[in-house]
């Protein structure tokens, strides 16, 4: 590890391989950040990450794909602990990682074992995994090792509009809105400001099932902008978070959505 890339921040995505998780990687490398990227099981689509983070970053930027299941606590242990020996620091931590229902139903149907998965790695994996980087971030501001710790949680516009073929994703968006104001409220004072990005309609694997749906919804005006949102629209956003532009913001919401939230006549 070279004295450059120790002195770079360093950031933990989770569900990197692809989609906005990739996105938000290669934006932060570019503004001069280290990523580690964390992925479930597609071990391709993170190398191929890895690669284009340190091409987006340039000389001297460091990535690294580390394999771990948000929902279980072994595997929080395991991601806080890699990045630590691989970087020597942790000073973000993005809660990205989240999964769809695997069949859309409508919710006088929907099963227990679909919504135990989803709130596990949507809701329990990142409220579990931010209260272990918290704790990691307060030791290495006690060391002297950083100075400021950044926790952005990406939830959805699901958060508030009820889709009712998929209940149980909206309550773990939900739950991820509460989740970013009770952190926010108790890690202020410690130098430690905590985040939600709201994405909207973004192009990604998950939306491809659903694309032609959204493709006229949008022509029709769903969003004031006209068009699909792109990872690198969420990118954007953390990394602008993530360069200390709101000092004076925590628990604070950023809708990156197309202007979805706006209620018009």
């Amino acid at each position: 590890m070279s004295n450059e890339s120790t002195t770079r921040p360093v950031a933990l995505v989770t569900g990197a391989s692809r989609g906005i998780g990739r996105g938000i990687a290669m934006e932060l490398a570019r503004s001069g950040w280290n990523v580690g990227i964390n992925y479930s099981s597609n071990t391709s689509a993170a190398h191929e990450t890895v690669e284009a983070v340190r091409a987006a970053g340039g000389p001297g930027t460091e990535a690294h794909a580390v394999q771990a299941n948000v929902a279980t606590a072994a595997n929080r242990k395991y991601l806080v602990d890699f990045m630590l020996t691989q970087f020597g620091r942790i000073d973000a931590l993005i809660n990205n990682a989240g999964v769809a229902p695997e069949k859309r139903v409508d919710l006088l149907e929907t099963g227990e074992p679909s919504y135990e998965r989803v709130m596990d790695i949507n809701l329990k994996g990142p409220f579990f995994l931010t209260q272990l980087a918290a704790r990691t971030m307060l030791e290495l501001r006690k060391s002297g090792k950083i100075q400021r710790g950044y926790i952005v949680n990406i939830s959805s516009v699901s958060a508030y509009a009820a889709s009712i073929n998929r209940g149980e994703y909206c309550l773990s968006k939900a739950g991820m809105s509460m989740l970013t104001a009770l952190f926010a409220a108790r890690l202020a004072q410690d130098e430690i400001g905590v985040y939600e990005v709201r994405p909207g309609v973004i192009a990604t694997d998950m939306t491809v099932p659903a694309k032609e749906k959204y493709d006229k919804l949008i022509a029709e005006g769903l969003t004031p902008i006209r068009r699909w949102g792109t990872p690198e629209d969420i990118g954007r956003c953390v990394a602008a978070i993530l360069r200390g532009d709101f000092p004076f913001s925590t628990g604070q919401v950023f809708d990156v959505d197309g202007g979805f939230h706006l209620r018009t006549l």
